[in-house]
């Protein structure tokens, strides 16, 4: 198969901001796949070489690209770079210098989908004192197989900045268009959501069509997509929904889903591999534990002399360290509550209830320091529940979690069997809410050089778009302010900043548009309805939208969610319903 048949591909998507015309050319090009590329042609729709957690990433640095660009077209790295301001984006400024380039290849060889991946595996695994020419030199054979338009996209794919818009949803309603049915897309969104590996999926579809799906079992190290809670106002509306529940503290912490088997893994809710990121918790697992097993729970950071638990911000200084490890774990310690099991010895736990896992658990479990299980109490009685979120308060927790003793885990499912409780929801808002950073207000006077304000966005799940709620300006430190270009200059590389990402739904025209990636906690005093904002525009009130009232930035990023984790619209409807409510109270 011709790369050039995944770049018409590129192109038709990118042509439209309808997700239903973007579907159609995605079964258009998984149908005339080969079945033995189509696990490959699937990442590369994502932008990737492999899934997520494949601890191998298909990171360039922009200077070597720039350098292997100079290279191919013979225009030095500065006229590259000011080809690159003048365009604002590398992709477009290497197929027009690849148009005119200075020297022409005698030697060419027509680019097929496995040689492209073949080269963007070399270059991502290469390693070691000479990697950097290794990177290079392959970099430079695909520029020069080629054509200036597959150059931009190969650029692209590279430097992780492909932007199609598309999301795994839309994939996954295209795989089964192709090769099943619609009413099938149920059951290969299951088979996704414990085996979350979008090409292995599509390669199990179009080798043997759904009988493929009912191979598809739970592995260890591979990870399975976390079940998610729903929120209540009060303890009283959690009883209304669990008449029989187990609470549980709701830590402050990184969420870690753990596979124990030949060699152990550590996986986030986003499905990141964090395994090096956490040696001392994967020598203390190899303490407490000693059969097959997949657990999950919460890693929170301990102050080292008392013990308490400390917040969010403790821990986070553990995200992305790859260098000095050993001295980041000594400087902040942690423990890992573990609340769950969802496979152990060979049978999947998933599909048995709350209490049978729980029991699975601490028969399994040998507690020590820092492998623990999660802080629980089983009752129905109210008055003693509000001691038990008070306790979890006090001992430095977000609130509780109540779990509906016989439920079973939904991978990938957000539903009332889990609800949570925490503190903030004392406040007029209720809660905090993640929303998704999609542009960005220049800054004056003292924020001049960096951002006045953010657009922020939630996510609608129904439609797969993000529409905008609020912009934010305060609640930024002197020293966030003065990152702030820093943390988004990755994404504002990643789109042209006077172009609209496909999925963001905005009446409202930033300086800087950012792709949604980045997300981010805020608190508000209210949410009313908004004439400009597009969340939930004509649901409430026709012509209106939902917005928040005095966004506060918390100090809160959070990088443990994608973009399609954030509070999505619906959530916004019921939190301004519930405020209406609690009103008319």
């Amino acid at each position: 198969m011709k790369f050039r048949d995944l770049v018409e591909t590129y192109k038709k998507i990118e042509s439209t901001t309808k997700r239903l015309e973007m579907t159609a050319h995605l079964v258009e090009l998984l149908k005339k796949t080969p079945p033995e590329i189509i696990d490959k042609v699937v990442y590369l729709l994502q932008g990737k070489i492999y899934p997520d957690f494949v601890n191998i990433e298909l990171g360039v640095a922009e200077k070597l690209a720039i350098k292997a660009i100079s290279i191919s077209s013979g225009f030095s790295e500065k006229e590259i770079e000011k080809e690159i301001r003048e365009t604002g984006d590398i992709g477009e400024a290497t197929e027009k210098l690849m148009k005119k380039k200075k020297q022409r290849s005698f030697f060419r060889e027509e680019l097929t989908v496995k040689s492209a991946y073949d080269g963007f595996v070399r270059i991502a695994k290469a390693q070691g004192k000479d990697s950097q020419d290794v990177k290079i030199k392959t970099l430079c054979e695909l520029l020069q197989n080629g054509d200036p338009e597959e150059d931009k996209y190969i650029i692209r794919t590279l430097l992780g900045r492909l932007r199609l818009g598309i999301a795994d949803m839309t994939i996954l309603d295209a795989l089964a268009i192709a090769f099943a049915t619609k009413e099938d897309r149920p059951a290969i969104e299951r088979a996704y959501n414990v085996y979350s590996d979008l090409g292995g999926i599509a390669k199990k579809l179009c080798e043997g069509s759904l009988e493929g799906l009912k191979e598809i079992k739970i592995q260890v190290g591979v990870p399975i997509k976390a079940m998610l809670a729903e929120r209540a106002k009060s303890i009283e509306e959690m009883l209304e929904h669990i008449r029989d529940p187990v609470v549980e503290y709701k830590y402050d912490g990184i969420r870690l889903q753990v596979h124990i088997g030949k060699e152990i893994s550590l996986f986030s809710r986003r499905l990141e591999n964090l395994t090096e990121q956490f040696p001392d918790v994967v020598n203390a697992l190899k303490k407490v534990f000693d059969k097959e097993v997949i657990v999950e729970g919460e890693c929170v950071a301990l102050n080292r002399e008392t013990g308490e638990m400390l917040p969010f911000q403790a821990i986070s200084h553990r995200r992305g360290r790859k260098y000095e490890v050993e001295e980041t774990a000594k400087e902040f310690p942690v423990a890992l509550f573990l609340f769950d099991c969802l496979y152990a010895e060979g049978e999947d736990m998933t599909q048995k209830p709350l209490s049978e896992r729980r029991k699975k658990l601490e028969e399994l479990l040998k507690p020590d320091q820092e492998i623990r299980a999660s802080h629980m109490i089983r009752s129905k009685d109210k008055d003693e529940i509000e001691s038990f979120f008070l306790k979890a308060i006090e001992d430095g927790c977000e609130g509780i979690v109540a779990k509906a003793s016989e439920s079973e885990y939904k991978a990938g499912a957000r539903g009332w069997s889990w609800i949570k409780y925490k503190r903030d929801y004392k406040s007029e808002m209720i809660d905090t809410v993640d929303l998704v950073v999609v542009g960005g207000f220049a800054g004056q006077g003292r924020r001049a050089g960096t951002y006045g304000a953010l657009l922020l966005a939630c996510y609608n799940d129904e439609e797969d778009t993000f529409e905008t709620v609020c912009k934010v300006g305060t609640g930024f430190d002197d020293e966030t302010l003065a990152k702030m270009p820093e943390i988004f200059e990755r994404v504002d590389k990643d789109n042209n900043k006077n172009k609209k990402p496909a999925r963001v739904e905005s009446a409202i025209e930033p300086d800087y548009w950012f792709d949604p990636k980045i997300v981010m906690e805020v608190l508000g005093a209210e949410i009313t309805l908004s004439p400009v904002h597009t969340c939930a525009r004509d649901i409430i009130r026709k012509g209106s939208g939902l917005a928040i009232r005095f966004p506060r930035f918390t100090g809160r990023w959070r990088k443990d969610k994608s973009a399609e984790e954030a509070t999505t619209t619906k959530e916004i409807i019921e939190l301004y319903k519930k405020q209406l409510k609690k009103v008319e109270e």
